[in-house]
């Protein structure tokens, strides 16, 4: 059943960067909400991060990497019982094809054995919701992958990332999604976070980071202005394309101006100044002028 389209009434880490990479995208994702094929590397992500959270329930002792691995497969049975992509992902495929991704999900596990050991590890939240707001009231959401929190109270931000680890001219742009859940968690506890940590399984690297107060201003005002930006494109309706290598991974070209493509007519209503929001028609940045 399609998803019926909606003004943004939160933001995420994730979408910040869409809107921040592409505002023409971030409207196909939030506000028209058009589908996006499921790949076999978002749904080995999502295997990866199933494993890892669960491994925690078993006793310290018993969550060895023998236990992860067995854990594998009968995860995987479980994600295409509760999610239809998952189960759709193999279906024309060989046998092999599925064999490979198990495989290959493994060596992700048999990295996170080579970055910690979980049977020293008690988190405090795994797989966690958090909503906040900044000082200036923009309504903040995500999810955690894990927090670990010290007999002293300091608090530690876990991300797992299944690819590749950034280099390092891209490092502070990677970490800017953790900023942001510290910023999160700094509004709702009072407390700044004493680390942010990002596990890289692909090539089995961790990025710390130590987030200062002016950081996270920072961050809060970076926040702040793409939420305005937001809010004014959706006003308008005007969503530009912004091309880059990353179009590469786009879902949406066959809709994108940059590749000949047409724009879903924009769903929201347009306000024009001085009037009331009036039904949008035509392309992105399109007006009634009545």
């Amino acid at each position: 059943m399609p998803k019926v389209a909606s003004a943004p009434r939160s933001l995420s880490p994730s979408r910040a960067n869409d809107f921040k990479n592409c505002p023409l995208q971030y409207r196909f994702r939030v506000i028209d909400k058009l589908p996006e094929p499921t790949t076999a590397a978002m749904m080995k992500g999502t295997l990866v991060h199933a494993v890892l959270e669960n491994l925690y329930d078993f006793p310290g002792l018993d969550r060895t990497r023998a236990t992860a691995i067995q854990m594998l497969k009968p995860q995987w049975l479980d994600l295409c019982a509760s999610d239809p992509r998952a189960k759709e992902l193999f279906t024309n495929e060989s046998p092999q094809a599925e064999s490979d991704f198990l495989a290959e999900a493994g060596n992700l596990i048999h990295a996170y054995f080579e970055l910690e050991d979980p049977q020293r590890l008690q988190p405090a939240q795994r797989e966690s919701r958090i909503t906040a707001e900044t000082s200036g009231g923009v309504p903040l959401k995500g999810f955690i992958d894990r927090l670990d929190v010290a007999p002293n109270g300091d608090v530690r931000v876990v991300d797992y990332k299944t690819g590749k680890s950034p280099k390092p001219a891209f490092e502070t742009q990677a970490l800017w999604q953790l900023k942001f859940y510290g910023l999160a968690l700094w509004r709702t506890r009072g407390k700044i976070p004493r680390m942010l940590r990002m596990l890289y399984l692909k090539d089995a690297r961790i990025l710390d980071y130590s987030p200062s107060e002016a950081d996270l201003v920072a961050v809060e005002k970076s926040i702040a202005s793409v939420w305005e930006a937001i809010g004014n494109a959706v006003a308008s309706g005007d969503f530009q394309p912004r091309r880059s290598p990353l179009c590469g991974w786009c879902a949406f070209k066959q809709y994108c101006p940059e590749f000949s493509g047409t724009p879903p007519q924009y769903p929201l209503p347009i306000a024009i100044p001085g009037t009331q929001p009036v039904p949008a028609t035509g392309q992105p940045g399109q007006q009634r002028r009545g």
